[in-house]
Protein backbone atom coordinates (compact mmCIF):
# COMPACT_ATOMS: atom_id res chain seq x y z
CA UNK A 1 0.00 0.00 0.00
CA UNK A 2 1.34 3.35 -0.90
CA UNK A 3 2.11 6.12 1.56
CA UNK A 4 -0.55 8.88 1.43
CA UNK A 5 0.86 12.41 0.70
CA UNK A 6 0.78 14.61 4.08
CA UNK A 7 0.43 18.75 3.92
CA UNK A 8 0.26 21.35 5.97
CA UNK A 9 -2.52 23.52 6.09
CA UNK A 10 -2.18 25.49 9.40
CA UNK A 11 0.43 27.05 11.69
CA UNK A 12 -0.25 28.07 15.07
CA UNK A 13 2.31 29.49 17.61
CA UNK A 14 2.23 31.01 20.86
CA UNK A 15 5.66 32.86 21.15
CA UNK A 16 8.18 35.35 23.16
CA UNK A 17 6.74 37.06 19.85
CA UNK A 18 3.19 36.47 20.31
CA UNK A 19 0.86 34.48 19.20
CA UNK A 20 0.33 35.19 15.13
CA UNK A 21 2.17 33.22 12.34
CA UNK A 22 3.29 36.43 10.54
CA UNK A 23 3.83 38.53 13.55
CA UNK A 24 6.01 35.43 14.77
CA UNK A 25 8.35 34.99 11.46
CA UNK A 26 8.75 38.65 10.77
CA UNK A 27 10.59 39.37 14.46
CA UNK A 28 12.79 36.39 12.99
CA UNK A 29 13.79 38.27 9.87
CA UNK A 30 14.57 41.17 12.16
CA UNK A 31 16.38 39.36 14.12
CA UNK A 32 15.11 40.66 17.28
CA UNK A 33 16.21 38.61 20.55
CA UNK A 34 12.68 37.66 22.66
CA UNK A 35 14.97 37.35 26.08
CA UNK A 36 14.92 39.41 29.22
CA UNK A 37 14.96 39.13 32.50
CA UNK A 38 12.80 36.81 34.25
CA UNK A 39 9.64 38.78 36.27
CA UNK A 40 7.97 35.96 37.18
CA UNK A 41 9.03 34.39 40.30
CA UNK A 42 12.06 36.01 42.37
CA UNK A 43 15.42 34.60 41.10
CA UNK A 44 17.84 37.60 42.15
CA UNK A 45 20.19 34.48 43.82
CA UNK A 46 19.94 32.79 40.85
CA UNK A 47 23.10 32.52 38.41
CA UNK A 48 20.60 32.75 35.23
CA UNK A 49 18.27 35.28 35.85
CA UNK A 50 16.86 35.54 32.03
CA UNK A 51 14.70 33.67 29.58
CA UNK A 52 12.30 34.28 26.51
CA UNK A 53 9.12 34.69 28.77
CA UNK A 54 5.90 35.39 27.25
CA UNK A 55 4.42 38.06 28.27
CA UNK A 56 1.81 39.24 28.26
CA UNK A 57 -0.99 35.82 27.40
CA UNK A 58 -4.05 36.25 26.37
CA UNK A 59 -6.22 33.55 25.56
CA UNK A 60 -9.03 35.83 24.03
CA UNK A 61 -11.87 33.35 23.15
CA UNK A 62 -10.05 30.47 22.42
CA UNK A 63 -11.00 28.45 25.82
CA UNK A 64 -13.36 29.68 28.22
CA UNK A 65 -12.19 32.20 31.27
CA UNK A 66 -13.18 29.95 34.12
CA UNK A 67 -11.17 27.04 32.36
CA UNK A 68 -8.55 29.34 31.80
CA UNK A 69 -7.75 30.48 35.07
CA UNK A 70 -7.64 26.73 36.15
CA UNK A 71 -5.54 24.71 33.97
CA UNK A 72 -1.99 24.53 33.41
CA UNK A 73 0.26 27.14 31.36
CA UNK A 74 1.42 24.43 29.28
CA UNK A 75 -2.29 23.53 28.50
CA UNK A 76 -3.14 26.81 27.55
CA UNK A 77 -0.82 27.36 25.09
CA UNK A 78 -1.92 24.02 23.60
CA UNK A 79 -5.25 25.34 23.32
CA UNK A 80 -4.56 28.30 21.83
CA UNK A 81 -1.69 27.28 19.22
CA UNK A 82 -4.12 24.45 18.26
CA UNK A 83 -7.19 26.50 17.63
CA UNK A 84 -5.47 29.00 15.94
CA UNK A 85 -3.51 26.49 13.71
CA UNK A 86 -7.22 25.32 12.44
CA UNK A 87 -8.17 28.99 11.96
CA UNK A 88 -5.77 29.41 9.72
CA UNK A 89 -6.28 26.55 7.95
CA UNK A 90 -9.61 27.47 6.79
CA UNK A 91 -11.86 25.82 8.58
CA UNK A 92 -14.70 28.07 9.33
CA UNK A 93 -17.84 27.18 11.22
CA UNK A 94 -19.51 25.10 8.45
CA UNK A 95 -16.15 23.95 7.27
CA UNK A 96 -15.14 22.50 10.57
CA UNK A 97 -18.81 21.17 11.02
CA UNK A 98 -18.16 19.09 7.94
CA UNK A 99 -15.40 17.43 9.00
CA UNK A 100 -15.59 13.38 9.96
CA UNK A 101 -14.33 13.67 13.56
CA UNK A 102 -13.55 10.40 13.82
CA UNK A 103 -10.57 11.01 11.00
CA UNK A 104 -9.33 14.03 13.05
CA UNK A 105 -6.51 13.55 15.66
CA UNK A 106 -4.61 15.15 18.07
CA UNK A 107 -0.76 14.33 18.93
CA UNK A 108 1.35 17.33 20.76
CA UNK A 109 2.98 16.73 23.12
CA UNK A 110 5.11 18.31 26.24
CA UNK A 111 8.66 17.33 27.67
CA UNK A 112 7.78 18.81 31.24
CA UNK A 113 4.10 19.10 31.27
CA UNK A 114 2.82 20.90 34.18
CA UNK A 115 5.34 22.57 35.58
CA UNK A 116 3.30 25.50 37.73
CA UNK A 117 0.59 23.14 38.61
CA UNK A 118 3.35 20.68 40.27
CA UNK A 119 5.22 22.98 41.64
CA UNK A 120 2.04 24.48 43.46
CA UNK A 121 0.70 22.15 44.74
CA UNK A 122 3.97 20.83 46.43
CA UNK A 123 4.26 24.67 48.10
CA UNK A 124 0.20 23.80 48.65
CA UNK A 125 1.31 20.40 50.64
CA UNK A 126 4.54 21.53 52.71
CA UNK A 127 2.47 24.40 54.07
CA UNK A 128 -1.15 23.46 54.34
CA UNK A 129 -1.29 19.96 53.78
CA UNK A 130 -2.45 17.24 51.46
CA UNK A 131 -6.28 17.76 52.08
CA UNK A 132 -5.50 21.40 50.45
CA UNK A 133 -4.17 19.60 46.73
CA UNK A 134 -6.55 21.00 44.30
CA UNK A 135 -8.41 17.28 42.71
CA UNK A 136 -7.03 18.94 39.32
CA UNK A 137 -3.47 18.45 40.28
CA UNK A 138 -2.80 15.30 38.40
CA UNK A 139 -4.82 16.05 35.45
CA UNK A 140 -2.85 19.46 35.34
CA UNK A 141 0.51 17.75 35.01
CA UNK A 142 0.30 15.07 32.95
CA UNK A 143 1.68 15.72 29.35
CA UNK A 144 -1.24 14.35 27.47
CA UNK A 145 -3.90 16.33 28.71
CA UNK A 146 -3.02 19.41 27.06
CA UNK A 147 -4.66 17.38 23.28
CA UNK A 148 -7.07 15.70 25.63
CA UNK A 149 -9.17 18.83 26.74
CA UNK A 150 -8.55 20.54 22.99
CA UNK A 151 -9.98 17.39 21.29
CA UNK A 152 -12.96 17.42 24.38
CA UNK A 153 -13.09 21.04 22.50
CA UNK A 154 -13.43 20.25 19.04
CA UNK A 155 -14.94 16.73 19.64
CA UNK A 156 -11.49 15.00 17.72
CA UNK A 157 -12.06 11.16 18.34
CA UNK A 158 -9.25 9.40 16.24
CA UNK A 159 -5.67 8.99 17.57
CA UNK A 160 -5.14 11.44 20.74
CA UNK A 161 -2.00 10.75 22.91
CA UNK A 162 1.50 12.36 23.52
CA UNK A 163 4.76 11.64 23.33
CA UNK A 164 7.72 13.32 25.66
CA UNK A 165 11.30 13.12 24.66
CA UNK A 166 12.41 16.54 25.91
CA UNK A 167 13.67 18.79 23.31
CA UNK A 168 12.69 15.97 20.50
CA UNK A 169 9.37 16.25 21.44
CA UNK A 170 7.57 18.00 18.94
CA UNK A 171 9.22 16.59 16.07
CA UNK A 172 8.38 12.84 17.18
CA UNK A 173 4.89 14.25 17.61
CA UNK A 174 4.55 15.88 14.04
CA UNK A 175 6.13 12.64 12.42
CA UNK A 176 3.91 10.07 14.09
CA UNK A 177 0.88 12.46 13.41
CA UNK A 178 2.17 12.41 10.00
CA UNK A 179 2.53 8.19 10.09
CA UNK A 180 -1.36 7.99 10.67
CA UNK A 181 -2.25 10.21 7.70
CA UNK A 182 0.38 8.24 5.45
CA UNK A 183 -1.06 5.29 6.51
CA UNK A 184 -4.53 6.06 5.86
CA UNK A 185 -6.26 5.53 9.92
CA UNK A 186 -6.75 9.78 9.70
CA UNK A 187 -7.81 12.37 7.24
CA UNK A 188 -6.25 15.67 9.54
CA UNK A 189 -4.14 15.70 12.34
CA UNK A 190 -3.07 18.53 14.52
CA UNK A 191 0.54 17.94 16.25
CA UNK A 192 3.36 19.64 17.56
CA UNK A 193 4.22 20.44 21.11
CA UNK A 194 3.74 22.96 24.07
CA UNK A 195 6.04 23.95 27.18
CA UNK A 196 6.20 26.15 30.29
CA UNK A 197 9.00 25.31 31.92
CA UNK A 198 9.68 29.21 33.91
CA UNK A 199 9.15 28.48 37.52
CA UNK A 200 11.48 28.66 40.31
CA UNK A 201 12.37 24.69 40.05
CA UNK A 202 12.50 24.82 36.56
CA UNK A 203 14.83 27.06 36.57
CA UNK A 204 16.52 26.04 39.39
CA UNK A 205 16.76 22.19 37.84
CA UNK A 206 18.48 23.60 34.44
CA UNK A 207 21.09 25.63 37.15
CA UNK A 208 21.86 22.23 38.86
CA UNK A 209 22.85 20.55 35.94
CA UNK A 210 25.01 23.73 34.51
CA UNK A 211 23.28 23.75 31.05
CA UNK A 212 22.32 27.17 31.21
CA UNK A 213 23.97 30.61 30.23
CA UNK A 214 25.24 33.08 32.92
CA UNK A 215 25.13 36.13 30.67
CA UNK A 216 23.28 38.10 32.76
CA UNK A 217 24.34 41.57 32.11
CA UNK A 218 23.55 40.84 28.33
CA UNK A 219 20.12 38.23 27.93
CA UNK A 220 19.87 39.38 24.57
CA UNK A 221 22.96 38.07 23.46
CA UNK A 222 23.13 34.82 25.93
CA UNK A 223 21.85 32.23 23.13
CA UNK A 224 24.47 32.60 20.87
CA UNK A 225 25.02 28.81 19.16
CA UNK A 226 27.65 28.41 17.61
CA UNK A 227 29.77 31.43 19.03
CA UNK A 228 33.19 30.18 20.84
CA UNK A 229 31.81 32.40 24.18
CA UNK A 230 28.60 30.40 24.05
CA UNK A 231 28.16 29.24 27.65
CA UNK A 232 24.53 27.27 27.68
CA UNK A 233 21.30 27.25 26.67
CA UNK A 234 18.67 30.23 27.35
CA UNK A 235 15.13 28.75 28.67
CA UNK A 236 12.16 29.73 27.00
CA UNK A 237 8.19 28.68 26.25
CA UNK A 238 5.61 28.49 24.07
CA UNK A 239 3.88 26.27 21.49
CA UNK A 240 3.68 25.17 17.66
CA UNK A 241 0.69 23.22 16.40
CA UNK A 242 0.56 22.10 12.75
CA UNK A 243 -2.25 21.03 10.95
CA UNK A 244 -1.31 18.14 9.06
CA UNK A 245 -3.78 16.17 6.47
CA UNK A 246 -4.07 13.91 3.87
CA UNK A 247 -3.28 15.39 0.26
CA UNK A 248 -6.43 14.57 -1.04
CA UNK A 249 -8.25 15.70 1.99
CA UNK A 250 -6.75 19.29 2.10
CA UNK A 251 -7.73 19.64 -1.98
CA UNK A 252 -11.41 18.32 -1.82
CA UNK A 253 -12.06 21.20 0.91
CA UNK A 254 -10.36 23.88 -0.87
CA UNK A 255 -7.47 24.34 2.07
CA UNK A 256 -4.83 26.51 2.00
CA UNK A 257 -1.57 24.40 1.11
CA UNK A 258 1.40 26.05 2.71
CA UNK A 259 4.08 22.91 2.03
CA UNK A 260 4.70 19.38 2.07
CA UNK A 261 5.46 17.07 4.76
CA UNK A 262 7.79 14.52 3.16
CA UNK A 263 9.18 12.54 5.49
CA UNK A 264 10.96 11.70 9.28
CA UNK A 265 13.19 9.42 11.28
CA UNK A 266 13.74 9.12 14.90
CA UNK A 267 16.57 7.42 16.64
CA UNK A 268 18.68 7.25 19.77
CA UNK A 269 22.27 7.89 20.28
CA UNK A 270 22.20 5.17 23.24
CA UNK A 271 25.10 7.08 24.81
CA UNK A 272 24.45 9.37 27.90
CA UNK A 273 21.50 11.21 29.66
CA UNK A 274 22.48 14.56 28.39
CA UNK A 275 25.21 14.59 25.97
CA UNK A 276 24.91 13.54 22.57
CA UNK A 277 27.61 11.73 20.52
CA UNK A 278 30.41 14.10 19.94
CA UNK A 279 31.26 12.46 16.28
CA UNK A 280 27.75 13.36 15.36
CA UNK A 281 27.14 9.93 14.17
CA UNK A 282 23.67 10.08 15.69
CA UNK A 283 23.18 12.68 14.08
CA UNK A 284 24.06 11.82 10.84
CA UNK A 285 21.90 8.65 10.88
CA UNK A 286 18.98 10.36 11.76
CA UNK A 287 19.17 12.78 8.92
CA UNK A 288 20.24 9.57 6.35
CA UNK A 289 16.98 8.00 7.67
CA UNK A 290 14.87 11.15 7.19
CA UNK A 291 16.24 11.36 3.33
CA UNK A 292 15.52 7.73 2.93
CA UNK A 293 11.66 8.19 4.67
CA UNK A 294 11.16 10.82 2.30
CA UNK A 295 12.64 9.54 -1.10
CA UNK A 296 14.67 12.56 -1.82
CA UNK A 297 18.43 12.85 -2.46
CA UNK A 298 20.37 14.85 -0.10
CA UNK A 299 21.28 17.59 -3.10
CA UNK A 300 17.64 18.58 -3.09
CA UNK A 301 18.57 20.07 0.31
CA UNK A 302 19.42 23.42 0.32
CA UNK A 303 18.33 24.77 4.16
CA UNK A 304 18.30 23.17 7.69
CA UNK A 305 16.29 24.40 10.67
CA UNK A 306 19.44 23.00 12.99
CA UNK A 307 18.43 22.23 16.74
CA UNK A 308 21.79 24.82 17.36
CA UNK A 309 20.60 25.10 21.46
CA UNK A 310 24.24 27.07 22.77
CA UNK A 311 25.30 24.78 24.35
CA UNK A 312 29.48 23.54 24.10
CA UNK A 313 28.97 20.05 22.89
CA UNK A 314 25.83 19.87 21.25
CA UNK A 315 25.91 22.82 18.61
CA UNK A 316 29.34 21.28 17.28
CA UNK A 317 28.68 17.85 17.47
CA UNK A 318 24.70 18.62 15.48
CA UNK A 319 27.09 20.47 12.60
CA UNK A 320 29.80 17.37 12.25
CA UNK A 321 26.47 15.02 11.89
CA UNK A 322 25.59 17.35 9.04
CA UNK A 323 28.87 17.68 7.31
CA UNK A 324 29.15 13.46 7.65
CA UNK A 325 25.66 13.31 5.77
CA UNK A 326 26.11 16.22 2.81
CA UNK A 327 30.09 16.65 2.01
CA UNK A 328 30.61 18.93 -0.31
CA UNK A 329 26.74 19.51 -0.62
CA UNK A 330 27.31 22.30 2.03
CA UNK A 331 28.55 24.76 -0.22
CA UNK A 332 24.95 24.97 -1.51
CA UNK A 333 22.98 24.82 2.07
CA UNK A 334 22.17 27.40 4.25
CA UNK A 335 21.69 26.68 7.99
CA UNK A 336 20.12 28.59 10.88
CA UNK A 337 19.32 28.89 14.22
CA UNK A 338 15.90 29.84 16.04
CA UNK A 339 16.78 29.15 19.44
CA UNK A 340 19.32 32.86 19.35
CA UNK A 341 16.41 34.93 19.04
CA UNK A 342 13.53 32.43 20.88
CA UNK A 343 15.58 30.81 23.66
CA UNK A 344 14.87 27.22 24.04
CA UNK A 345 11.70 26.20 23.83
CA UNK A 346 12.23 22.43 25.01
CA UNK A 347 9.29 20.10 24.03
CA UNK A 348 7.69 23.13 22.11
CA UNK A 349 11.14 24.17 20.51
CA UNK A 350 10.47 21.44 17.19
CA UNK A 351 7.30 22.64 16.76
CA UNK A 352 8.43 26.40 16.69
CA UNK A 353 10.76 25.85 14.73
CA UNK A 354 9.17 23.77 12.22
CA UNK A 355 6.41 26.64 11.67
CA UNK A 356 10.37 28.97 10.90
CA UNK A 357 10.99 26.13 8.40
CA UNK A 358 7.51 26.29 6.53
CA UNK A 359 7.76 30.44 6.60
CA UNK A 360 11.16 29.83 5.07
CA UNK A 361 9.52 27.68 2.37
CA UNK A 362 6.26 30.39 2.13
CA UNK A 363 8.23 33.29 2.02
CA UNK A 364 11.38 32.54 0.30
CA UNK A 365 13.40 34.30 2.99
CA UNK A 366 15.50 32.74 5.44
CA UNK A 367 16.15 34.12 9.26
CA UNK A 368 19.47 34.94 10.66
CA UNK A 369 21.22 33.71 12.96
CA UNK A 370 21.87 36.25 15.76
CA UNK A 371 24.84 36.73 18.22
CA UNK A 372 27.38 34.36 16.19
CA UNK A 373 30.08 36.83 16.23
CA UNK A 374 33.30 34.29 16.70
CA UNK A 375 32.49 31.32 15.26
CA UNK A 376 33.95 27.58 15.99
CA UNK A 377 36.09 26.38 13.27
CA UNK A 378 33.75 23.49 12.25
CA UNK A 379 31.74 26.51 10.96
CA UNK A 380 34.41 27.72 8.29
CA UNK A 381 32.75 27.48 4.66
CA UNK A 382 29.11 27.30 6.04
CA UNK A 383 26.39 29.96 5.38
CA UNK A 384 25.18 30.11 9.13
CA UNK A 385 22.73 32.70 8.06
CA UNK A 386 24.45 35.64 10.12
CA UNK A 387 22.79 38.71 11.15
CA UNK A 388 20.51 39.56 8.26
CA UNK A 389 18.19 37.69 6.71
CA UNK A 390 18.84 35.76 3.30
CA UNK A 391 16.41 35.12 0.46
CA UNK A 392 16.49 31.75 -1.06
CA UNK A 393 14.08 29.85 -2.53
CA UNK A 394 13.71 26.59 -0.58
CA UNK A 395 13.84 23.39 -2.45
CA UNK A 396 13.81 21.20 0.67
CA UNK A 397 14.64 22.08 4.15
CA UNK A 398 15.57 19.71 6.92
CA UNK A 399 14.13 20.57 10.64
CA UNK A 400 16.52 19.13 13.63
CA UNK A 401 15.38 18.35 17.29
CA UNK A 402 17.42 16.20 19.82
CA UNK A 403 16.78 15.69 23.31
CA UNK A 404 18.37 14.77 26.76
CA UNK A 405 18.58 11.21 26.93
CA UNK A 406 19.93 10.91 23.37
CA UNK A 407 17.00 11.54 21.27
CA UNK A 408 17.01 12.52 17.77
CA UNK A 409 14.65 13.34 15.43
CA UNK A 410 14.59 14.93 11.45
CA UNK A 411 11.73 16.48 9.18
CA UNK A 412 12.10 17.32 6.18
CA UNK A 413 9.59 19.76 4.24
CA UNK A 414 9.54 20.77 0.49
CA UNK A 415 7.02 23.26 -1.19
CA UNK A 416 3.89 21.90 -2.70
CA UNK A 417 4.19 20.62 -5.90
CA UNK A 418 0.55 19.83 -6.85
CA UNK A 419 1.77 18.39 -10.47
CA UNK A 420 3.37 15.08 -8.70
CA UNK A 421 0.82 12.32 -8.71
CA UNK A 422 -1.70 12.06 -5.76
CA UNK A 423 -1.04 8.47 -4.32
Amino acid sequence: MKKKRVVITGMGVVSCFGNDVDEFYDALLQGRSGVTSIEEFPCENYPTRFAAAIRPFEVGDYIDKKQARRVDPFIRYTMVAGKKALEQSGLGEEAFQSLHKNRCGILIGSGMGGMKTFSDGIETLLKEGYRRISPFFVPFIITNMGGALLAIDLGFTGPNYSISTACATSNYCIHSAAEHIRRGEADLMLCGGAEAPLTSIGLAGFVACKALSERNDEPHKASRPWDKNRDGFVMGEGAGVLVLESLEHALARGAPIMAEYLGGSMNCDAYHMTSPREDGSGVAECIRLALQDAGIAKEQVNYINAHATSTPVGDVCEILGIKKVFGDQMKNISINATKSMTGHCLGAAGGIEAIATIMAIKRGQIHPSINVEEPEEVMAGIDYVPHQPREKHVTAALSNSFGFGGHNSTLVFSPYHPEQRVE
